[in-house]
């Protein structure tokens, strides 16, 4: 029988994650561990996603549940399949072909715990399997040191003999560098007639896929082998180690991408870039910077040093420094930092500042206005051209709901200011320092809200008697006597 000629989009990617991962020593199932915002199960959807395929499904197995809800959150249209007891990687795509029935087309064989493989590759190896025509095409890559991986086995030809696997393997097979990388394109047909004639009879008492090769040779067939030139691609994650050694790749590639695009990183080593994130050209990324999630910097913009942003967005030429922001948006030329942290729901327009020690969430401050320090705004919404003074709290909780408060453009908020909301400080109204303010200011007002003071004079040489205060007090009452009998 000749191996079928398909187009380059697949008829299905077949994902095996029912794996216990005992070496993680995690509740957690191992495929969902993560790097660079992403679960390892997630960095391999969005690497088969690249081919277009027309159907993706997933083995789950241990933790299936934990599997499942994933797959509902970041590839709906994946479908997964039990495979009740792992036994082997022939069983599990046997499984999926008691699920789908027959497949005609290329059918993808990938594993959930190859995180740092690329689309780029899977095209590769789908188009080399089906430009040659091959029933079996297997991916492959000369390791260092292949101990425990299942050999690629050449005739004199150099076509692909079979796969051995390494308990399996005799001294001399041992000796081979070529690894398996276990994942493969077949025939899709073809390989639904192999799966009925594997067997368990190995060292490990499993139906293996990788028999396919052997039955597909001894069928007359052709075997081919993608060979990934960089090794690093196709390393497999089976405990933390793996996954930390992982997860540094993986970010070497993603800046090396940045600063090609003309991302200046000033110190590689203590960045850390989510691979959603966006970054444009000339920003600087100073040293001890994370950038996660859906985060995305403008051209200009300096990050750093000592910056978290989550889920952030920065306008063009920002400088953010010191600071923690989260679902938050600088604007263009805007400043944050040193010390400062914006919360969800936080937009500062352009050339806003939220300056140092101070928190701000769920509210708007406008062009050219200024949180300088020492401050807490939650819940407000802060005009253009308005200063709030250091020591300020925006009172936003009575203690069963959240209130807002209005400042309007070109205020001033004094410092140490208290501003109960709900409460609107109008367009060009000042507020005196020390204030508590409960009621609405008008436009143009001066507020004062705070006691009068009363001076008690005397009252530390008489009620503090022998102590330094009084003894400093008294000397500068006599001095001031003296200073005035003059």
């Amino acid at each position: 029988m000749t191996p079928r000629s398909h187009s380059v989009s697949p008829a299905a990617v077949i994902v095996l994650a029912a794996g216990e991962g005992t070496r993680m020593k995690s509740r957690t199932s191992k495929v969902l561990h993560t790097l660079a915002g992403r679960s390892m199960l997630g960095h391999v959807l969005a690497a088969a996603g690249a081919l277009d395929p027309r159907r993706t499904l997933v083995v789950v197995g241990h933790r299936r549940e934990q599997v499942i809800e994933h797959l509902r959150q970041v590839a709906p249209a994946a479908v997964p399949v039990v495979q009740e007891e792992q036994g082997g990687t022939g069983h599990a795509v046997r499984i999926v072909y008691e699920h789908t029935g027959p497949l005609e087309g290329t059918v993808v064989v990938t594993n959930g715990d190859h995180p740092l493989l690329t689309g780029e590759t899977l095209r590769a190896l789908v188009a080399a399997h089906e430009s040659e025509g091959n029933a079996v095409t297997v991916l492959s890559t000369d390791v260092p040191d292949p101990t425990g991986y299942g050999r690629v086995l050449r005739d004199a030809d150099g076509a692909v003999a079979g796969i051995v696997e390494h308990k399996d393997a005799t001294d001399e097979q041992r000796l081979v560098t070529e690894m398996n990388v276990g994942m493969y394109a077949f025939d899709g047909v073809l390989l639904g007639e192999a799966l009925k004639r594997l067997t368990t009879d190995n060292a490990g008492g499993e139906e293996y896929l990788t028999d396919v090769v052997g039955i597909a040779r001894s069928d007359g067939h052709r075997v081919g082998a993608y060979k990934v030139a960089d090794w690093v691609e196709t390393q497999g994650v089976n405990d933390r180690v793996q996954l930390a050694e992982a997860r540094r790749q993986l970010n070497e590639r993603i800046l090396e991408r940045l600063m090609r695009e003309g991302v200046t990183v000033v110190d590689p080593r203590t960045t850390w870039v989510d691979v959603q994130v966006s970054v444009e050209q000339d920003v600087t990324l100073h040293p001890n910077v994370q950038l996660h999630g859906a985060t995305a910097v403008a051209a200009g913009a300096s990050i750093g040093p000592n910056v978290t942003l989550r889920d952030a967005v920065v306008g063009e030429d920002a400088l953010v420094r010191d600071a923690v922001v989260e679902s938050a948006e600088v604007g263009p030329q805007a400043t944050v930092g040193p010390y400062a942290y914006l919360r969800p729901g936080t937009r500062l327009g352009r050339r806003a500042k939220a300056g140092s020690y101070v928190e701000i969430k769920n509210s708007e401050v406008g062009e050219g206005s200024k949180v300088p320090h020492l401050t807490y705004v939650g819940d407000a919404t802060i005009g253009e051209g308005s200063n709030i003074g250091a020591g300020c709290v925006f009172v936003n909780y009575d203690g069963v709901a959240k209130h807002r408060t209005t400042v309007g453009d070109h205020a001033r908020v004094g410092s140490d200011n208290m501003l109960v909301a709900p409460v609107v400080v109008g367009d060009g109204a000042y507020t005196a320092a020390g204030s508590v303010i409960i009621k609405d200011v008008p436009p143009g007002a001066m507020a004062v809200a705070r006691g009068q003071q009363r001076n008690v004079e005397g009252w530390v040489e008489r009620k503090r008697a022998g102590t330094a205060a009084a003894e400093a007090a008294k000397r500068a009452r006599e001095n001031n006597t003296q200073e005035g009998d003059k």
